[in-house]
């Protein structure tokens, strides 16, 4: 703050003698630095009464520091004055000029912001309305120079608005949900195919496992043992897969071993009562009696008895001859017999032509290996039902429909 005419050191020498305004002086020293705030601060908005009372602070501490600089000239001249603050000071004073004028600059430092705008403070000097105030030519009142701190580089920005937003959503749209619903579909249809291949697997290992007991009673127990074989082979799994999925590694093992033993014996018992089945029936057709077959037994029989007559005598030279016609005729119905054991098994004999025909001849298995193969298969297909049951489920959990709310494109 700059006063024309009046030195900080003259204002000094002047106060010293005077408490009242030595006082005066001392609280502006003490309540100025107030007025400064903390730089590089952002400020919270002030409330109404929040301003009046800095307001009125503010035009407080103005008229002290005014009063502080003009009050020890107005006092070494003995006039009553009466000031803001209420000061009586002594009259008759004659204002006398200082020897040297040192103007001086009082800096204030005001709090500032990026989005506040600074008004200069003004200085408001009161006094009596019967005392008139002499004024020497060469002192002058001046609004007071305010130099306020500003922040470079500081750009008011409003607050950034963040909208929230849900990760990972993917807009539903109709052949969404074709898919799920195909899929839905799907599970069921599994679900339903391993329900037929769980009961299959326990009827085979049922009743092959009642087939061996020599008592009705223990056919029964043979019977309970079987089923209960084939429920632990087509259950264990999907409870087995939902412990591996809960962490628990011990007990899935546990129960997958029990899965293996309980397999085992369920497939040895799917093995026997395919065998037993495919065996009776090839046999029986094996032993049916076709018209070539009918023609050489009656051909070897004719050759039987003429070589039985021929060779009554003794042996000779048509006895040999009727021997070699025996043996033709019996190598003649056994052709026609094998001709009719390879037509009891036609799947065998088209799998070996096949495999001939793609491999260009390369390979050439016997109708042995094919009837190992269809066994194993027989006997492994039924027990597959339990894995299917817990694929099936898997994949129905997976094919939840779209939720509520969601609507399609």
């Amino acid at each position: 703050m700059k006063f024309s005419g009046i030195s900080a050191k003259d204002t000094d020498d002047s106060a010293a003698n005077l408490p009242g305004a030595q006082s005066v002086i001392n609280q502006v020293n003490v309540d100025g630095p107030a007025i400064a705030g903390p730089l590089h601060q952002t400020r919270r908005p002030k409330t109404a009464a929040e301003r009046q009372r800095a307001c009125r602070q503010r035009k407080r501490q103005q008229r002290q520091i005014a009063l502080a600089a003009v009050l020890p000239e107005v006092l070494q001249s003995n006039l009553p004055v009466t000031s803001a603050d209420k000061l009586a000071v002594a009259a008759d004073a004659t204002l006398a000029a200082p020897a040297a004028i040192t103007p001086t600059t009082l800096a204030v430092a005001l709090p500032a912001t990026a989005d506040v705008t600074s008004v200069a403070p003004s200085v408001a000097l009161s006094v009596a309305p019967s005392v008139a105030l002499p004024v020497l030519a060469d002192v002058s009142l001046g609004v007071p120079d305010v130099t306020l701190p500003v922040t470079a580089g500081v750009t008011p920005s409003a607050p950034a608005v963040t909208l929230p937003v849900t990760a990972g959503v993917t807009p539903v749209t109709l052949s969404h949900v074709l898919a799920t619903r195909g899929r839905w579909v799907i599970s069921h249809c599994l679900t339903a195919v391993a329900l037929v291949l769980c009961g299959v697997a326990i009827a085979m290992n049922g009743l092959f496992a009642q087939s061996l007991a020599s008592t009705d009673r223990s056919g029964r127990l043979f019977l309970a043992l079987g089923v209960a074989a084939d429920l632990v082979v087509h259950t264990v799994p999907s409870t087995a897969a939902q412990i591996w999925r809960a962490r628990k590694r011990i007990t899935a093992a546990a129960a997958w071993l029990v899965w293996l033993i309980a397999s085992v014996f369920a497939f040895i018992g799917s093995i026997g009562f395919a065998s037993i089945n495919v065996t009776d029936v090839t046999l029986a057709r094996a032993s049916r009696v076709t018209p070539a077959v009918t023609t050489a037994r009656a051909a070897l029989d004719d050759a039987i008895t003429a070589r039985n007559r021929e060779c009554a005598g003794g042996v000779g030279r048509f006895c040999h001859e009727r021997e070699k016609v025996v043996t033709e005729r019996q190598r003649a119905l056994d052709a026609a017999l094998s001709s009719v054991e390879q037509a009891s098994d036609p799947q065998s004999d088209a799998a070996i032509k096949i495999v001939a025909w793609i491999s260009a001849g390369k390979l050439k298995p016997t109708a042995e290996d094919f009837n190992m193969l269809r066994l194993v298969l027989l006997a492994l297909l039924p027990q597959l039902g339990g894995v299917l049951l817990m694929i099936a489920g898997r994949a129905r959990r997976n094919s939840q429909l779209v939720p509520t709310g969601c609507q399609s494109k």
